[in-house]
Formats: structure tokens, C-alpha cells, sequence
């Protein structure tokens, strides 16, 4: 083994060539399972042998190509009856008659993909999707906790077999590699630097290639991938592309393309297993609380704290439930992370189903940050803001981090956009420091306590014109009497950004016959902005923007 082969990844690659119809047969089964749980509960007949022999006639699904229906996925009987994928729909009706055809949905079998992938996060958290019915896994260094890469192997094929999934699997050091062996040498396990040696019997079609490519691999009587590697790869590069070439070698072991994981890897990584599945609040809140001590320990060593933080809980049926939380600062006590989840679990609207058990519960730091030492004996400031920030993680985690907001300020004039709201857990610093207008001393707010995000319109049955405020004002299907008045206030739009369109506002603050105050506005300058296409003045609109304390 060289030098170089040491640093090697190792991919195990799986196949499931039958998705589309071992999805819906899983599905149909479940179906069915339910109702004779329902029937029995019932006490009413259960169903009867020709169901259950309905289900073993050849199935297939089919999809729209080209304005022909071709079959798309078959199961295992369809391949007895003889038929084959691409085969159009009638044809495939003439041959089997008895035929069971189903519609495709690839929506909904690339959800099932990526339900099977997060599956597949127990035994390594670089997991790549390798559409449309493949993934990778990244076991490089993981593989001994398996007991080895050919027990691994047999572990994700048996358990994904047992729940009514063909699957093909193969382990190398290169992703196309173990890909193209899954095609035709399923359970092939290839040691690093013997992959040209492995792939070369295999047929040219294993290597995913285009159709064309292929037929014209084959018309030129290289029918097997040893016989395209024996040609120079300038030849092969002239006549199928550079595409084609990259795409061999990478077969051949003589180069790697990296996979792209669907989730980043995380900071920090704990997690426990179960020999005996788990179900209780009980056990599931201990072992949490375990593992953040563990966590914290681990990030202790480096002195960082968590920013973002993930629990996975993994069923025995495949089920997999994921819950996050944020923090506004770097979190280093297991008790806060225990207490977290607890809020979080605590407000889910889904509550966690344990359904037949858990059998791993996995902790991840996602995000964490180097904690700042600060002076907390004589600085009451620093405790304060502390207790702030854990009370905003606290509220975020059971509500959500963007119900919880800060606003900054803004460089506008126009009130609603003044002000910026923010989630509160990344931007409290900013908020803390921030610097609004003072208000003079004497004298009345010039804005609302309460500031509508669009202004609600009212209807004003006269005014004092050009400039002056209503008399009275209808809001909501209640009249309001004006007593009292103070204003304009004139506010120009920002005509570089809005083209001339909006008008310009008037603004007044006024009260009420009963004591309340409000801060409307007329949209629009008589004379020279309200005018109909004529040229006549029209009367303005007028809104209500805000209430005053």
C-alpha cells in the first residue's frame, strides 16, 4: 500500500434500482397492516387471501416521456413476466395482462430518498444524495465502530432490505467506483489501489454514462470498461469528451471527485446507542442530560462554547426526528443545553413519537465559538446581560428565534423604515448599543408607541384644506371626534428609490373626544400631487400609521 493511499476516504455506495415501486408497495403494506389492526380492534372480518394475492401480481410504475408511457420502476414479478423498463405501457399490458400500474410522483420518492439518508446519519454524518436512487456514505475512519466495512455493509443492506427495499452496495476508495459496482457486482467490497482491476470485467452501461456514449462505446466493440482503459485517453477524450474520461478514471481509481454531504459537518459530535430500544420521557431526558455534560466536557478542551445545537433521535423503523436550538451567546453549562431542549421539547406541536423505541440519541454542536472571559465579580452589567441572553434562548426555543426581535435603527426618514427588526438571540449586542433620537424634554412623542407595519386606511368626510387636519374620522366602523390637534408634519418619499411613484405625507397627531390619540397622515399634496387625468384636484386618502400611549 503506498504512501498516499493511507490518507484514502473509503465511500460505501448504495443503490436502490427499485425505489419508485418498493416505496408503494411499502406504503400499500402499511395500508394494509393498519386495517386489519382496525378490523381487529373492531371485531370485524379481516381481509380476505385474494387481497393479500393481489398484491404479488407484477407491479409497475409508469411515467410521461416524450408523449409516450414508458415504465419507469418494475418490482421483482414484473421482471419475471418479462418485462423491462423503457418498455412502453401497452406493450408491457399485451405481455402481462394482469399488470398492476401505478403513476410516478418523484416528489415523493426523493423524499423517501433523503428519509433513508437521514437513516443512514447513524452510521456516518457524511451523507451524500447520488440521484436519482443512490446515496454515498463517507465510512472513512468509522467503519471499525461497525465491526468492520463488510459487517457495515451488511448492516445498512439487511436493515434496508427488511423494510422492503432492493438495494445494491458496494465499498472503494472513490465514489464512481463503488457507484459502478453497485450496478453489477452488489456486496463487492475493493481494497484501495485495486479498483481498475475490479471494474474492468464490469460492462461499459455500469459506468452511468450517457445512453449515446454507451451505444457508441459498444459500436465500436468496447463492451467492457477494461477494454475502454486500454485505449489512450486522448482517443477516447476526442471521440466522447473530456466528461467521459474524467468519468473513467475516476472508475479506475485514478482520481476522486469529493462528495457533497447534505448537511455540514458539525463542530462536535455525541451520541449514545441502546442495545434495547428506549421509550420514556424519563430515559430520553437522562441520557440528553448525559450527553450535554459530555458535549460541554469536549468543547471545554478547546475553550469554545455552542452556538447552535441539534439533537437526533433515531427510531427503530427507520424514523428519524431532528430538533435544534440557537443561543445569543456561546453556551458552556450542560444544565442551560438540558434546559433548552427541555423548553423545546416542551413546545413542539408535534409531540416526539417514540413509536417501537429509540436506539441511538445523537447530540451535535453545529455551530460553536470561542468563549471570551470576562470580569464577573465586580460588574453587574456583564451578569445582567447574561441572564437577558438566556432568558431570549429560553422564550426562542419554545416559540422560535424569529418571534423574539430587536430593531435597530435606520438612516430613513420614512417611519417604516426607520427601524429594522432582527432576531433578538444574534443581534442583541447591536441592540444594546445602539442609538435612537432623544426625546426632548416637555415635550409630547413625535412618534407612536405602537407602529402599524401598513397604514390601516380611515375615512375623513372633510378637512380643512390645503394643509389642515379632519374634524372627524371614521376608523375600523367607529367614528372618532377630533378634539385636539398637532401637526403637520411633512414627510417627502424617497424619490431615488421609488421613482416619483409615492406622495408625499402629511402627518398629524391628534386626540380624540375620549382621550385617544392617533397619528394619521393625508397621502398626497392637493394641488400639485392629487389630480385625476384631467387635471382636476381629487380628494386625498388619509390612513391612521400608528397609537399613542
Amino acid at each position: 500500500m503506498s504512501a498516499n493511499s493511507v490518507n484514502r476516504r473509503r465511500i460505501l455506495s448504495l443503490w436502490l434500482p427499485r425505489l419508485p415501486i418498493d416505496r408503494i408497495k411499502r406504503k400499500l403494506a402499511q395500508d394494509i397492516a393498519s386495517q386489519v389492526d382496525a378490523r381487529e380492534v373492531a371485531g370485524l372480518p379481516l381481509p380476505q387471501a385474494g387481497e393479500a394475492k393481489k398484491a404479488e401480481l407484477p407491479s409497475v410504475v409508469v411515467a410521461k416521456d416524450h408523449n409516450a408511457i414508458l415504465l419507469h420502476a418494475i418490482d421483482e414479478a414484473a421482471v419475471r413476466a418479462g418485462l423491462s423498463i423503457g418498455l412502453p405501457l401497452a406493450n408491457a399490458r399485451a405481455i402481462c395482462p394482469e399488470l398492476t400500474v401505478y403513476d410516478a410522483d418523484p416528489a415523493s420518492d426523493l423524499k423517501t430518498l433523503n428519509d433513508i439518508a437521514d437513516w443512514c446519519d447513524r452510521f456516518t454524518p457524511l451523507v451524500a444524495l447520488d440521484l436519482p436512487y443512490g446515496l454515498f456514505l463517507d465510512i472513512t475512519g468509522c467503519a471499525h465502530l461497525f465491526g468492520g466495512e463488510r459487517a457495515l455493509l451488511q448492516t445498512v443492506t439487511g436493515a434496508l432490505s427488511r423494510r422492503g427495499f432492493a438495494v445494491s452496495a458496494a465499498i472503494a476508495s472513490t465514489s464512481i467506483a463503488a457507484r459502478t459496482l453497485t450496478r453489477t457486482a452488489s456486496g463487492k467490497i475493493v481494497a484501495d489501489g485495486e479498483e481498475a482491476a475490479a471494474v474492468g470485467p464490469l460492462p461499459v452501461s455500469a459506468l452511468g454514462a450517457d445512453a449515446a456514449v454507451t451505444t457508441g462505446l459498444r459500436r465500436a466493440g468496447l463492451k467492457t470498461i477494461g477494454d475502454v482503459a486500454s485505449r489512450a485517453p486522448h482517443e477516447i477524450s476526442a471521440r466522447f469528451g473530456a466528461a467521459f474520461t474524467t468519468l473513467l478514471s475516476h472508475a479506475l481509481g485514478q482520481g476522486d471527485a469529493p462528495i457533497s454531504p447534505r448537511k455540514p459537518l458539525p463542530d462536535y459530535i455525541v451520541e449514545k446507542r441502546f442495545p434495547e430500544p428506549i421509550a420514556t420521557d424519563t430515559v430520553i431526558a437522562l441520557t440528553l442530560s448525559s450527553l450535554a455534560k459530555m458535549l460541554v466536557a469536549a468543547m471545554d478542551k478547546q475553550g469554545k462554547g455552542a452556538r447552535q445545537l441539534e439533537a437526533s433521535f433515531f427510531r427503530t423503523d427507520g424514523a428519524v426526528r431532528a430538533i435544534m436550538v440557537e443561543t445569543g451567546r456561546p453556551v458552556t453549562r450542560p444544565e442551560m443545553i438540558d434546559r433548552l431542549f427541555r423548553e423545546r421539547l416542551d413546545a413542539l406541536n408535534d409531540p416526539l413519537d417514540p413509536g417501537f423505541g429509540f436506539d441511538l440519541i445523537r447530540l451535535a454542536a453545529g455551530r460553536t465559538e470561542i468563549v471570551v472571559q470576562q470580569q464577573r465579580d465586580l460588574d453587574a452589567t456583564i451578569h445582567d446581560n447574561d441572564e437577558l441572553s438566556a432568558l431570549i434562548d429560553r422564550i426562542a426555543a419554545r416559540i422560535g428565534g424569529k418571534r423574539v426581535v430587536v430593531h435597530l435603527p435606520l438612516e430613513s426618514h420614512i417611519p417604516e423604515r426607520s427601524a429594522l427588526a432582527l432576531p433578538a438571540q444574534h443581534h442583541l449586542a447591536a441592540a444594546s448599543a445602539a442609538a435612537w433620537p432623544e426625546r426632548v424634554a416637555g415635550e409630547p412623542p413625535l412618534r407612536p408607541l405602537r407602529l402599524f407595519e401598513r397604514p390601516e386606511p380611515i375615512k375623513v368626510p372633510f378637512a380643512t384644506v390645503p394643509d389642515g387636519p379632519p374634524h372627524q374620522f371614521t376608523w375600523r366602523r367607529a367614528q372618532h371626534e377630533v378634539v385636539r390637534v398637532e401637526g403637520p408634519e411633512r414627510i417627502a418619499m424617497e424619490w431615488w428609490k421609488q421613482d416619483g411613484a409615492s406622495l408625499t405625507r402629511d402627518y398629524f397627531r391628534v386626540e380624540d373626544a375620549e382621550g385617544q390619540r392617533f397619528w394619521i397622515f393625508r397621502d398626497g399634496l392637493y394641488e400639485s400631487e392629487l389630480r385625476d387625468e384631467e387635471g382636476k384636484p381629487v380628494p386625498a386618502n388619509w390612513y391612521v400609521h400608528g397609537l399613542f400611549a
